[in-house]
């Protein structure tokens, strides 16, 4: 059976992500978001990170769908 794959949405927590999709967590390190060692990425989401960096939200959905393309 083959497996699914991993799909990022912004409203899962950071922590979720790194935890559920190490790919994932690599991809948006490339984007800036270095969440692995920050003690909010267990309460902040995708969305609410990524703006704390400054995207806006029309980044951030260019961003998730790159990565949900690459995963």
């Amino acid at each position: 059976m083959k497996k699914k794959p991993y799909v990022l949405k912004k409203d899962i927590l950071m922590g979720d992500i790194i935890k559920n999709s190490p790919k994932a967590a690599q991809l948006l390190a490339e984007y800036g978001l270095l969440c692995i060692n920050c003690p909010l990425n267990q309460f902040e989401t995708l969305e609410q990170g990524a703006k704390k960096h400054g995207m806006s939200g029309q980044k951030i959905k260019k961003m998730i769908k790159d990565i949900n393309n690459q995963l």
